[in-house]
């Protein structure tokens, strides 16, 4: 009898849908090692952990420069530190969120996850069909209780009560109990947020398969189309084909930056030109940092600026060759390093020759009287210069080894004599053995983003779910509330201890307990109010004293 009522005990008072804990394998058997590395791996406890080791692994790719992100920045860290960028770069730092430890910990985190949620939500499918639980034999030993005498009879008081408690889901137990049961959205709330964040896991996969994402230098008055070759730098998904790209293109119509009399940005405008697809209209939007161009289910990124001279260059016979330079920021003043490359310069004797210079841009520029070496002051172009050396000889372009365009190989090539030459908009350089540099005028580049992710809409979605299933477990609390009726002097033994002054023959003895699995202290008010309810609708005696006070 004893264990009976303790079943019964336990029943009413677990409040949680949760899978119990596996039952230890008797003494002298062994439990499978596989099974018991899966019941490891799907454990609530595992997938938090996981969790936690993702955001943990997340955390480099916002001190770490990312090449998904701005490659011309791994390019600078490669430049700034020569020793601990490849050992960053062999552990895919730079590319924390493709790297395979990051994919590790997010599969085992979706197994994880999938696994624990299956027998979760069939329990809780389950509990969602159950009525509420039996009425426990003594109401009293609950956390909270109250108990008085009614005139009413013992069906009366019942009717009444249900009524009373017409938000929660009740059911009427035989011999006089009605079981009442409230805040199953809990637990809805919980499986809803981690089965969005499955969701969020899939949309996150589908991007990395079927995204892309690349980005591109453009120069003012400079356009590109939207095509594979376009790109400086491309990150294609594993399943990703060219055809899949939104066929628009776009010019750079101007730049605008804004400063601080700090120098901090205060703005940033780019000005284009697009159009959806070739021979549609033009449009014209002025794209911001965060204000992406949305062009059918792509999107272009504002993710960097910086200066482009434009020089012309004259080679020994007189050809005019002009270039728009872009020059990569080296600090918070937009000190600049450039490089320009003439592959087809002529000789003064009619063969063929290349030259190359290599120098700062500082657009506020400030000279120091005793070193002569040359600053910014301030990032926005108000006294712009160019500070350059020159190179003759072979640029290394036809040797089939691949180049950057922002560095000079000078192993084949021999310094102009000089010193270096400082210019302003409009001066020229008049190089030895034939030829000139002139510094035309300041024009200014930006860098975009261009990404596709087909994953995007379900990842909004389930973000959306995580939220709502966060506030539904955070605020909804699970609770129960039972009462019972019976006439006068009925007392079940299990409470006959606790009962104090005999009841009144004739009258219905109403005893009302609640159990919350969360905050008691919330639950204590509630129960009170709810026990106000009920006795406005069954009545105390008039001369009944409660012989058990409220806990």
């Amino acid at each position: 009898m004893t264990s009976v009522q303790d079943t019964v005990e336990d029943t009413a008072t677990r409040l949680s849908t949760a899978p119990r804990p596996a039952a230890p394998p008797r003494r002298g058997a062994k439990a499978h090692p596989l099974r018991q590395a899966w019941r490891q791996l799907t454990s609530m406890r595992t997938a938090l952990l996981l969790l936690f080791m993702l955001a943990l692994a997340s955390v480099p790719g916002g001190f770490v420069p990312q090449r998904s992100l701005n490659p011309v920045e791994v390019k600078q860290y490669f430049t700034d530190h020569k020793t601990l960028a490849p050992i960053l770069d062999k552990l895919s730092l730079f590319d924390v969120f493709t790297s395979p430890w990051f994919a590790a910990i997010y599969l085992l985190l979706f197994v994880s996850l999938v696994g624990c949620l299956g027998p979760r939500i069939r329990l809780h499918a389950r509990a969602l069909r159950t009525k509420p639980p039996a009425v426990p034999v003594a109401l009293t030993r609950l956390p909270a209780s109250d108990r008085w005498e009614t005139d009413l009879s013992p069906e009366q008081a019942l009717a009444a009560a249900g009524s009373s408690l017409s938000r929660w889901r009740t059911v009427q137990r035989p011999g006089g109990g009605l079981s009442a049961e409230k805040g199953y959205l809990r637990e809805t709330g919980n499986l809803l947020f981690h089965v969005s964040l499955v969701a969020l896991l899939v949309g996150i996969a589908l991007g990395a398969m079927f995204g892309f994402k690349g980005t591109v230098l453009v120069k003012e008055g400079d356009g590109f189309a939207n095509t594979i070759i376009s790109y400086d730098d491309i990150h294609p998904g594993r399943r990703f084909t060219p055809d899949r790209l939104v066929p628009f293109d776009l010019t750079l119509a101007d730049f605008r930056a804004t400063y601080g009399e700090d120098g901090k940005a205060l703005t940033f405008d780019a000005l284009v030109d697009w159009s959806p697809r070739p021979g549609a209209p033009r449009s014209r939007y002025d794209m911001q940092v965060n204000h992406p161009l949305h062009v059918g289910g792509a999107k272009v990124y504002l993710i960097g600026h910086g200066y482009a001279p434009r020089v012309t260059v004259r080679d020994a016979a007189g050809n005019a060759l002009p270039q728009t330079v872009p020059c990569l920021p080296q600090d918070a003043r937009f000190v600049s390093s450039c490089t320009i490359k003439v592959p087809n310069a002529l000789n003064a004797d009619g063969t063929k020759g290349q030259l190359g210079f290599d120098g700062v841009f500082t657009p506020t520029t400030s000279q120091d009287p005793v070193t002569g070496q040359v600053s910014s002051v301030f990032p926005a172009a108000d006294n712009p210069a160019l500070t350059l050396v020159g190179y003759r000889g072979d640029l290394g372009l036809d040797s089939g080894a691949s180049q950057s365009v922002y560095s000079l190989d000078l192993a084949a090539m021999t310094k102009i004599p000089g010193q270096p030459q400082g210019l302003r908009p409009g001066q020229s350089w008049q190089l030895p053995g034939g030829g000139s540099l002139t510094f035309d005028s300041t024009a200014e580049w930006a860098t975009f983003q261009v990404t596709q992710d087909p994953g995007k809409g379900l990842a909004l979605l389930a973000a959306s779910g995580m939220v709502l299933g966060l506030l539904l477990s955070l605020f909804v609390r699970r609770r129960r509330v039972w009462v019972r009726v019976r006439p006068a002097g009925d007392r079940p033994a299990a409470d006959a201890a606790s009962a104090g002054a005999e009841s009144t023959s004739g009258r219905t003895v109403v005893e009302v307990g609640g159990l919350a699995r969360t905050d008691p202290e919330a639950f204590a008010t509630e129960f009170a109010e709810l026990t106000e309810r009920l006795r406005a609708v069954v009545p105390p005696a008039p001369t009944a004293v409660p012989t058990a006070g409220r806990e």
